[in-house]
Parts: structure tokens; sequence; C-alpha cells
């Protein structure tokens, strides 16, 4: 399954009027994310340190793009995104997500893909693959579906489903933040390949 096309050195984006908000539970992770974003030229960044202050930002402003963490107390990302999907208000619903996680198993790319998110980047985060990942999401051509039990952009498969192995945690396994991984974690490469599928033939 080929990932979308690798950025140029002759390829230019222009960021500057763009509205991007980037949430992260963690301060120092956010100055980081936030100096990376802001090194692509975005003026209009707007910061959350939870979820309860992404959703006020969703609600009152039209936003390009979030890029949020994982990883959060009580409200994490996955549940972050499905709210905006189905209650993030007709301005921001469809709105990119590009989601950052340090926790690569088959089974979390796949909740990540499954709640409505656009891409997901491995951490630690590098600048190149984050305005890769932006780049992607400008070229985006997958449909947006809305059913009862999803609503994000297509995330079907033609001639292959998940990777072998990507059927999740076993019931008796331990929690991941405090037990050991039982699947290897994916490289970029097979995540990108996961939340971009190919085009679906009709």
């Amino acid at each position: 399954m080929a990932a979308p096309d690798a950025l140029q050195p002759s390829t230019r984006i222009n960021l500057e009027s763009a509205t991007v908000l980037v949430l992260d539970d963690n301060g120092p992770s956010l100055e980081i994310l936030a100096q990376v974003v802001s090194g692509f030229g975005v003026n209009a960044l707007l910061r959350a340190e939870s979820v309860a202050e992404a959703q006020k930002h969703v609600l009152a402003k039209t936003l390009d793009l979030i890029i949020s963490d994982v990883q959060m107390p009580e409200v994490d990302g996955c549940e972050f995104i499905q709210w905006l999907r189905r209650e993030g208000g007709e301005a921001n619903r469809y709105v990119p997500v590009i989601l950052v996680t340090g926790h690569t198993r088959a089974s979390q790319i796949l909740k990540i893909r499954d709640a409505g998110a656009n891409f997901t980047v491995a951490k630690p985060i590098t600048p190149k693959v984050l305005l890769e990942r932006v780049y992607w999401v400008a070229r985006e051509d997958r449909m947006f579906i809305e059913c009862d039990s999803y609503v994000g952009p297509d995330r079907r498969f033609k001639h292959m489903g998940p990777p072998p192995g990507a059927d999740g945690r076993r019931r008796d396994d331990l929690p991941a933040e405090v037990g050991v991984a039982v699947e290897a974690n994916m490289s970029q490469d097979e995540i990108n390949s996961l939340m971009k599928p190919a085009k679906v033939s009709v």
C-alpha cells in the first residue's frame, strides 16, 4: 500500500493563515510541539493543556488543523476526537486531526484510526515527519464518513485488512501503563499504512 508522496526539497507549504490547535497535558511537551508548529510559519497557534481547554477553543474558533497527544488523564486524545467528530460544531467537525503517541502497537494505532484521526505520528516527533503529515493532510483525498458507529475519514482497505496480530490485547494482559507490551511497536511506515488506506473500488 503506497504512502502519500513524500515532501520534496522544492515543496512549498504556506501555513501563515492557518489556525492550528495543539493539545498536550504535559507542559514541556506542549511547548516543544508548539515551537515545532510555529516553526512551520503558523501565526494563529492555540494551545491547550487539557481536553476541556481544547473543547473551549473548538467551540469558539474555526480551526484548520488539530495536533493532539493521545495519552492524557481522564479524557484521552481518542475520546477528544470522538467528541469533536460528533459534538464539535459544524465549523470544526471535519477539521483534520493528527494524533501523536508514544505507544505505537497495532491495537493502539487501530484505536486512533477508529476514533476518526487523519494521521498518527510516533514519538519522539521530528519536524520533518510532522510537516510531512501536515502536507498529507493538505492533500487529503479520502471521503468523510458519517454513520452510527464511526465519524471520520474513510478507513476502508482495498485488497487487504489490518496487519497480522492487530486484534488487540488479550483479556488477561496487564494494562499498558503497568504491563509489558504484548505487541511490538509499529514503525512509522507501518503506522502510515493503517492511517492512509488505498481507495476502495466502487
